[in-house]
């Protein structure tokens, strides 16, 4: 069995320390196996030394870089070529698409979270006015029934939670408040629970659910729970933004991993004709967004250096670029790929948006 060696054969590869059972996993091994067939580790029983292990990290090392420049090269000078390769089996000599595609996110959008002054934005946040139960003046002309018509009336508009007096109201008794909730329509129960925890986060700084429920007799229900966890989320994001935002950022990274195999769909609908299977249209997608991160760090470097924008001129280089590449990778004619060009960009810039609103969405309620 010819099992060539990818390690320079000296030190702990030479013949003289081989044995014949795998030391990781005990598979029978013959004197002439360099490496085991089961597990490829190397076979060597020679104790290892510092010296060895130097030895292998570098060896280790310079066979990744060989596969990173080799990836590079491809993706920058050959647009469509390396996924036509790696699909017809040509692996070893590339980085894998998906372990390329996360560490250029990471890379990216650390960058971005480190060069952005986001902690700033948190001296813009809201600011409680400080008011706290016992300080509410209702300041009402009227007497207490009036008043309860009052918010009657104001529930029925669906006032937001910005409503002064509908704020006394609900801070006056905030007791009595919530118990009448419990007897409206499903929706708009939940939408005023939420405005109740709100202002109760608001003004009696109140953070946990259980404070809420102990000082103000609030039942220990899920409907409950979420609903104060929501409006306390929605609370935070509104006195720190900077730090939402950061926050935010250090997600990006893995929502492209969500947000790719649904767009490779669409393309795979595109090209439902080609011989092509989803994988493959999932493999040009890394592919083709790892070389648009790999442009916006370049950009990202020449603004830092020289003081410029320069990200519309490589987002201009990637749109011809990925025309280019769809062009070559699926062989067809001028007028279809552009025709399944503009469908395939409408439908990522629409995807992209509806993304990034539920990002945004469920990373504000679970901040």
């Amino acid at each position: 069995m010819d099992n060539k060696p990818t390690i320079i054969p000296k030190g702990r590869h030479l013949l003289k320390y081989r044995g014949t059972e795998c030391l990781n996993c005990g598979h029978l091994l013959d004197m002439s196996d360099k490496y085991c067939p089961n597990c490829s580790q190397a076979n060597s029983t020679k104790k290892l030394t510092l010296k060895d292990f130097f030895d292998e990290f570098f060896s280790n090392l310079f066979s990744y870089d060989s596969k990173l420049l080799q990836t590079l090269s491809a993706l920058l000078i050959r647009p469509g070529s390396i996924t036509k390769d790696f699909i017809k089996g040509k692996r070893v000599s590339y980085t894998n698409p998906f372990r390329f595609l996360l560490s250029l996110a990471f890379v990216y959008f650390l960058m971005l979270s480190f060069s952005g002054d986001y902690e700033e934005l948190n001296s813009y946040g809201y600011k409680s006015n400080g008011d706290t139960l016992k300080e509410v003046n209702l300041n009402f002309s009227s007497p207490k029934e009036e008043g309860e018509e009052v918010l009657n009336a104001l529930d029925s508009l669906n006032v937001l939670i910005t409503n002064s007096k509908k704020d006394s109201i609900l801070l006056a008794d905030p007791e009595k408040y919530f118990n009448g909730l419990n007897d409206k329509p499903k929706g708009n129960r939940r939408y005023q629970k939420l405005e109740f925890f709100y202002k109760l986060t608001e003004n009696e700084q109140i953070n946990n659910f259980k404070d809420a429920k102990e000082q103000y007799n609030i039942e220990d229900t899920y409907e409950n729970r979420v609903a104060f966890e929501v409006s306390n989320s929605i609370f935070k994001v509104f006195q720190q933004p900077g730090s939402f935002a950061t926050d935010l950022i250090s997600k990006l990274p893995f929502l492209i991993f969500f947000f790719l195999p649904v767009f490779a769909l669409f393309i795979w609908l595109a090209y439902i004709r080609k011989k092509h299977n989803y994988t493959d249209h999932l493999i040009f997608s890394f592919h083709n967004q790892s070389l648009l991160f790999i442009l916006l760090i370049i950009s990202f470097i020449i603004d830092a250096i020289f003081e410029v924008n320069s990200s519309g001129i490589f987002l201009l280089i990637f749109s011809i670029y990925l025309f280019i590449a769809m062009w070559k990778f699926y062989e067809q004619g001028i007028i279809k790929t552009s025709i399944k060009y503009i469908f395939l960009n409408t439908v990522f810039f629409i995807l992209a948006f509806f993304t990034a609103l539920v990002s945004i969405t469920v990373s504000a309620i679970t901040y």
